[in-house]
């Protein structure tokens, strides 16, 4: 049984814990998906029963079965489901960037650019986005993540703008000003 460690990275290398005693420590929050062809009651009996000896609990309300390709799941800040292929439209069992998670990136550029962080020093307001930006776009870089690039890149420049425009008290949108260069 694989237990994917809680700070496991979506990339070519899983972080993989393996737990051969009852004994063995897990992290308290350990996410885990059985992925099976058929059978996934008996798969989610067998999970339950290893759980068991294991003494551990499973948190029933997050615990699901979901048909792929019909359903789609979150796990790890990323949707896994159908996906299609610009090119060729051809369906595909893939992952992208939960709404969730772009959201909560919105949602903390908002916070980093409102206006009562005009005092702060626009190179540190910058640099500390950039960093946010690019941990954000190294995490997520399986799938189709483009839209996602698009919809996060297109808030951050609307709102720096208008937080440039607010902190040097230019009126209007900025635009020729501040250009996207």
């Amino acid at each position: 049984m694989h237990w994917l460690d809680n700070r496991s990275r979506m990339s070519g290398d899983v972080h993989v814990r393996f737990c051969e005693s009852p004994r063995g420590k897990l992290p308290r929050a350990t996410r885990l998906v059985i992925c099976c062809q058929g059978q996934a009651h008996k798969a989610m009996a067998a999970m339950r029963g290893i759980m068991d000896i294991l003494k551990l609990t499973v948190n029933e309300e997050k615990t699901h079965l979901c048909h792929i390709p019909q359903e789609r799941f979150d796990f790890l800040g990323y949707t896994f489901g159908r996906c299609y292929k610009r090119d060729s439209g051809r369906a595909y069992i893939g992952t992208k960037p939960s709404k969730k998670s772009v959201k909560r990136m919105v949602d903390s550029i908002t916070k980093e650019t409102d206006r009562r962080c005009t005092a702060l020093d626009a190179e540190k307001v910058v640099g500390g986005l950039n960093r946010k930006l690019n941990g954000w776009a190294n995490y997520f870089c399986l799938g189709p993540v483009s839209p996602a690039y698009r919809a996060i890149n297109t808030h951050v420049t609307r709102r720096l703008r208008r937080w440039l425009c607010k902190k040097h008290k230019v009126r209007g949108t900025g635009w020729s000003r501040y250009p996207d260069q």
